[in-house]
């Protein structure tokens, strides 16, 4: 009972900060964690308190608003997470009504609205509330410019779906505003009901409206013919419905979307699943909280959180100072977090985010974690202060804009290690037997600051580093050898020049053709390139205008460095192409294959987005396929590779 009594009062005051406050202090996967461990204390003891939430649905009113009695009781929706309690949900209603169809639908993670339409026109909007009682938000919905103001159909009609943001205009939201929104799911909460209908424009929101709960004189015999409804009548309707016959097809619908959930530039946190047929439904009916014949399937958590222990500023190869958040580690999309990233002094100021403090941490796929914002100051939290002197030699740290920046070029001894490690990585120069550690060795034995300094170096010298033997020694100075026959494009990328990564070097390359070209580029003709903006046309044309960094280039041409310099392939069979590499391949290597379809003309990147042209999969293809499946991306194998390279 004691148990009990907390997680009540603990939800609560969960519930409170996030249906009352617009303030949520901890993720949906701790709140749903806490709650489920009430329902099996209420039910292994049959008592359910008289305050507790699972008594309810939604949360408390907001006395700012009219508050309207709902005609339709608001009902939550059941949740699983296993596809074992999807298989016992088909299963059940499988046992009743042998040919029930489901239909799929995603699970917006926004704010529920209920809209009333009157002589086809939009009469009223109320919020969930508690399931019985809602907010008047008329005037705030009706800047929601996806909210038809009147419809065809003249009868009475009630609706409900999702007030939802897109990523885009969230962030162009946060890109204007003092205060950045937290999340999509607060920046819909706090716009919607919002005294101020002219605050919530500024928002620019979308509806998607997903079920209709009165319709005078209309009957509808499935939910897929509802939603034709929907549509009919200039909502905006869902942009994903999926009819499926049985619990396989559910199951690797289910298992497609959470490949691509990233990608929707909408916040989704699962899927709805519902009988189709709605007459069945009057078969299985309600309990006091959900429909019993439909159920969502929740996603593994993308945002949790906890506790900012400490914020560490590192120097990185151009001597920007970085901060980095340690946190108490946390398990996040199947890992455990321990740092997350933040971008500068003024990101930290913005989200207002203090040391012992409690904070959002969100993790994408194929994203590094990042601190969101702040969920809850403590008694123990403490200001972050802006550093002033370098964190590696103490350096006064200068201000370039929104950034900082230690000036020891030289003489910082993180930033020369970054520098040589970057040097000599793999998609660089691509020095082997030559990583992070040794090169600190090299700095700190040796005295190696500059890239060039590595080409000097003999077997002998490298018998001083720890744990250096002769062969060890001999090898990586036949690598450093073989080193200077180099790619273009790898050495462009090995100079490390700001904002300047693995597909700009070779975009450059493409372009330009040799190293004086580049280097003689104007920000003019760099930034009408195409994927080169003015901010990286500006750090080329700083770099090359730099009397150090040319100084550095003479020094490793001097050194003996030759590069095979590369010419657009004009008119090649992939130009304007965009591949995307996967799995193994039979007989080519990924950079063998990256060479051929550059020299034809096209270009790679790393992951499949919209803008893929082609995947070319390999054995052992994982969730790159998956998403080029979901997309209908074109997808080739080695030897249609090869087929097309014959044809050309």
């Amino acid at each position: 009972m004691e148990r009990m009594r907390w997680l009540v009062d603990e939800l609560n005051k969960h519930c409170y900060n996030y249906y009352v406050l617009d303030n949520p202090t901890i993720s949906d996967a701790e709140f749903d964690k806490m709650y489920d461990e009430l329902l099996k204390l209420e039910a292994k003891t049959g008592i359910v308190l008289d305050d507790s939430p699972t008594r309810r649905v939604g949360g408390d009113v907001l006395d700012g608003f009219v508050k309207v009695a709902h005609e339709i009781p608001m009902y939550s929706l059941d949740k699983c997470r296993t596809v074992e309690e999807i298989k016992k949900f088909i299963s059940d209603i499988k046992s009743v009504v042998p040919s029930s169809t489901f239909t799929l639908g995603y699970k917006y993670d926004g704010l529920t609205v209920v809209i009333e339409y009157q002589n086809g026109n939009l009469f009223r909007a109320t919020t969930r509330g508690n399931g019985t009682i809602g907010e008047d938000v008329t005037n705030q919905v009706k800047t929601i410019k996806s909210v038809p103001l009147s419809i065809p159909f003249k009868n009475r009609l009630i609706v409900s779906g999702e007030g939802m943001i897109t990523d885009e205009n969230l962030k162009k939201y946060n890109a204007k505003s003092n205060e950045p929104l937290k999340n999509a799911r607060n920046a819909v909460s706090g716009a919607i009901r919002n005294l101020d209908p002219k605050e919530t424009a500024k928002r620019n929101l979308d509806f998607f409206c997903y079920n209709v709960l009165l319709a005078e004189g209309k009957i509808f015999k499935t939910q897929m013919e509802m939603n034709e409804f929907i549509a009919e009548n200039k909502f905006l309707s869902e942009p994903y419905q999926k009819l499926c016959n049985g619990v396989d097809e559910i199951i690797s619908e289910i298992n497609r979307i959470d490949q691509i959930k990233t990608k929707l530039g909408f916040l989704i946190d699962g899927v709805v699943i519902k009988l189709n047929e709605i007459k069945s439904r009057d078969e299985f009916g309600y309990t006091a909280k959900f429909p019993k014949w439909a159920i969502a399937y929740k996603f593994e958590a993308q945002e949790v959180s906890t506790i900012l222990k400490d914020v560490i500023w590192q120097v990185g190869r151009t001597g920007k100072i970085t901060p980095i958040g340690e946190i108490e580690p946390v398990e996040l999309a199947g890992a455990t977090i321990k740092k997350a990233t933040l971008n500068n002094y003024g990101d930290i100021q913005r989200k207002q985010i203090q040391k012992m403090s409690r904070v959002f941490v969100r993790r994408s796929n194929e994203v590094i974690p990042e601190i969101l914002g702040l969920a809850e100051l403590l008694p123990e939290s403490q200001p972050i202060k802006k550093p002033t002197n370098c964190p590696c030699c103490g350096e006064p740290l200068q201000e370039k804009g929104a950034l900082l920046f230690c000036p020891n070029r030289n003489g910082c001894r993180d930033q020369v290690i970054d520098r040589l490690t970057h040097f000599v990585s793999r998609n660089a120069m691509n020095i082997e037997g030559i990583r992070d550690q040794i090169c600190q060795q090299l700095y700190d034995v040796l005295g190696i600051g500059e890239p060039s300094e590595l080409y000097d170096l003999t077997v002998g010298d490298l018998l001083k580093l720890d744990k250096f033997k002769e062969k060890k020694a001999e090898n990586i100075i036949n690598s450093i050898k073989k080193s200077k026959n180099a790619d273009l494009a790898n050495f462009i990328y090995a100079l490390g020049i700001p904002n300047v990564g693995e597909k700009t070097a070779k975009d450059l390359v493409k372009y330009f053709g040799s190293l004086e070209m580049i280097k003689n580029a104007t920000l003019t003709e760099l930034a009408s390139l195409r994927d080169i903006g003015d901010i990286v046309a500006g750090s080329i044309v700083n770099f090359f205008d730099d009397e150090y960094n040319n100084k550095m280039i003479t020094d490793l041409l001097s050194a003996g460095i030759t590069l095979s310099e590369g010419q657009k392939a004009i008119g090649g069979m992939f130009d304007g192409l965009t591949f995307v590499l996967t799995g193994t391949l039979p007989t080519l290597s990924r950079n063998e294959a990256t060479k051929i379809i550059e020299q034809n003309g096209g270009q790679t990147a790393s992951s499949v987005s919209k803008n893929t042209s082609i995947v070319l999969a390999g054995e052992k293809a994982g969730s790159k396929l998956d998403k080029a499946l979901a997309f209908g991306i074109k997808i080739i194998s080695e030897n249609d590779f090869y087929n097309m390279l014959k044809k050309s």
